[in-house]
């Protein structure tokens, strides 16, 4: 049972990390509403899951993330007169990756102690559902990549340390702020995507160094195996699945989900 439930946890995982509607919201409601403990699993299931999310986006944005490696020497010419379009975007996922950073080191324990909990996530769900709705009314929606400043990756960067909140979620606090600078959809998740590669990388090397020192432990290596491969796999389909969708279709669905799901801890708050 365990090995089924570390399965279905790397679903929820490689699903939720990439839809708009909150990894960290999910697995403390599932914890809550049906005992589903991931902490139960040990470091050893978070560097999976971990680990398997930064494999599905890494394959799925290989072209584009092989393209800003190579352009990395060439950032210091972005401010010329005709910036390489790779370096820009590199420059740009380092300039959007600082303020989760700093929030990180300043506040992460803090957030993690004190608002891991239902009721911050059930809230935060229906916070950001209500947004997605603010950018698809008032949202120009027409500009792409190539059009983005440091301002915009600042804007978007803050949004993505806001997701350290349990409910806000990384895709969708970005996504939304992204559309509110007037950003296409797919080109807002696109963008957000890409600038979600260092965060999810740092994450896989912090919780992986003590596994590098000391190995996995005895027993666990199934565990291991079975939360990367679910995750990697899920969430290489959820990204294909989101690029696609939001080409033609608003982010209404994953509102008045996200709204269903924060009724449902509600419920479940005042009557448990």
């Amino acid at each position: 049972m365990m090995l089924v439930y570390a399965v279905l946890l790397g679903v929820i995982q490689g699903v939720t990390e990439f839809l708009p509607v909150s990894s960290s919201a999910h697995l403390i409601l599932a914890r809550a509403f049906f005992g589903w403990d991931a902490d139960q699993f040990g470091m050893t299931f978070d560097v999976a899951c971990h680990v398997g999310t930064l494999v599905a986006v890494l394959v799925y944005f290989w072209p584009d993330i092989l393209a800003m490696i190579r352009a990395v020497p060439r950032v210091g010419t972005v401010f010329g007169p005709a910036p390489d379009p790779a370096a820009w975007m590199a420059f740009l996922i380092g300039v959007g990756t600082i303020p989760a950073v700093v929030v990180g080191l300043a506040f992460g324990q803090a957030i993690e102690g004190r608002l891991r909990r239902p009721e911050v996530a059930g809230a935060m769900l229906a916070v950001v559902a209500l947004l997605f709705f603010v950018v698809e009314r008032y949202g120009s929606k027409r500009r792409t990549r190539a059009s983005l400043g440091i301002r915009d990756a600042v804007l978007v960067g803050c949004a993505q340390a806001a997701a350290l909140v349990p409910g806000v979620s990384r895709s969708g606090s970005t996504m939304a702020t992204a559309m509110a600078l007037g950003m296409r959809r797919d080109e807002s998740a696109q963008f957000v995507f890409l600038l979600g590669v260092p965060a999810i990388f740092a994450a896989a090397v912090k919780e992986g160094l003590p596994l590098v020192r000391h190995g996995i432990p005895a027993g666990e290596g199934s565990l291991f195996v079975a939360g990367m491969v679910s995750s990697a796999v899920v969430g290489y389909l959820a990204v294909r699945f989101f690029i696609r969708y939001v080409g033609g279709h608003s982010l209404a669905a994953f509102a008045w989900y996200r709204l269903a799901l924060a009724a449902a801890v509600a419920a479940w708050w005042f009557t448990r």
